[in-house]
């Protein structure tokens, strides 16, 4: 049986006249689930649309279509919740990860193979701050794997990549994903 997953809260704030005020305080609207996984979630909290940001005119930016990357020049915040492996191994083959990544706006992302280390291995032009927040999790890579603990951050650079939870509760991570370039 699948926790129920915990809503992600989010506070947008602006400047009004010199004077910070909070103009939204509620959970974030954009999450996305996958079916193949029970259990697993991505709430986008906000998007960036260039570098820098702009800060004054803009009271919400989640007009923009969903993707696992980010806008051109641009940045998404997400959190991510990542069920136990345990719940979904032996089920997911091609077919449900190609409609996870279609689902997320990025079907380009996945670097799917049955001989892959991992069913939802991916790759994104992208440099991603992770930081984990709550459980533990493996970051698998071609070469190796990387066991990781709350409170552990990953500096993710464009690189093939899954996420893999080998415990029995599940992982939540802090995404800042930055557009990038080779």
């Amino acid at each position: 049986m699948t926790e129920p997953i915990k809503p992600v809260r989010r506070i947008v704030c602006i400047d009004d006249n010199n004077k910070s005020k909070c103009i939204s305080d509620a959970p974030s609207p954009d999450v996305r689930t996958d079916p193949a996984r029970p259990g697993y979630a991505s709430t986008r909290v906000w998007v960036t649309d260039r570098t820098p940001a702009r800060l004054n005119n803009v009271r919400e930016s989640l007009n923009t279509p969903h993707t696992i990357e980010p806008p051109a020049g641009g940045s998404i915040c997400r959190i991510v919740d990542f069920p136990p492996d345990a719940s979904y191994q032996g089920k997911v083959g091609a077919t449900e990860v190609q409609a996870f990544f279609a689902a997320m706006g990025s079907p380009g992302a996945s670097t799917y193979s049955a001989k892959a280390p991992h069913p939802y291995m991916q790759k994104t032009r992208t440099l991603d701050f992770c930081l984990i927040l709550e459980g533990e999790i493996t970051l698998v890579l071609d070469k190796e794997e990387v066991h990781l603990s709350a409170g552990d951050t990953v500096v993710q650079r464009g690189t093939n990549h899954a996420w893999s939870n080998r415990s029995d509760k599940p992982c939540r991570i802090a995404f800042s994903v930055h557009d990038g370039k080779r």
